[in-house]
């Protein structure tokens, strides 16, 4: 699977590693190798970073977290308290450590501290009463994704997996529709 970093938060990007939730879920982090290159592409996380079992099954748990919260928040319901515990605990960890240097800022940190930064970005973005959160408009994808467009008109959670594959979608059903013969080379 290749990630998507398209959500506007690296805790969204996170909960957005499984696909299609509702139908056929599809788990991007199905073995510790996984979630190292996931942590890795991240531009907001150090890298490399090595994961065991545990600490495997720990990012999964916590993705799992921010995912049910997130999605409780874009519903308007109450947060679901277990989630919250398992959130609030992960943010308790060690934190990143950050240089400034001409270069940039640079991040460093092994897997716990990434989790934990990962923790506390789901705090701040699910505790901001001004973050506006959606999930994606295209039918199968269930990524949930922080809207900072104009007048939060956004409607997909990126335009190069979801936005373009409802685009070409109605394309279609529009020459159909019209009686058109299909694309040339098709």
């Amino acid at each position: 699977m290749n990630f998507a970093y398209v959500s506007g938060n690296p805790a969204l990007d996170l909960a957005g590693t499984v696909g299609s939730r509702r139908d056929e879920p599809v788990d991007g982090l199905a073995a510790p190798a996984d979630l190292e290159r996931w942590v890795a592409g991240c531009d907001e996380l150090p890298g490399p970073v090595t994961a065991d079992v545990a600490a495997f099954e720990s990012a999964r748990s916590l993705r799992e977290a921010i995912y049910r919260l997130a999605h409780d928040r874009v519903l308007g319901r109450p947060f679901d308290p277990d989630s919250l515990d398992i959130i609030n605990d992960a943010a308790t960890g060690p934190a990143l450590t950050m240089r400034l240097s001409d270069k940039g800022l640079h991040l460093a940190g092994d897997l716990a501290a990434v989790l934990s930064h990962l923790a506390r970005s789901a705090v701040a973005v699910l505790a901001d009463p001004h973050a506006c959160l959606k999930e994606c408009g295209r039918a199968r994808c269930t990524r949930i994704y922080l809207d900072r467009s104009r007048g939060a008109r956004r409607t997909w959670c990126g335009m190069d997996e979801c936005g373009n594959r409802v685009k070409a979608a109605a394309y279609r059903a529009r020459r159909r529709a019209a009686g058109a013969p299909p694309p040339a080379g098709r």
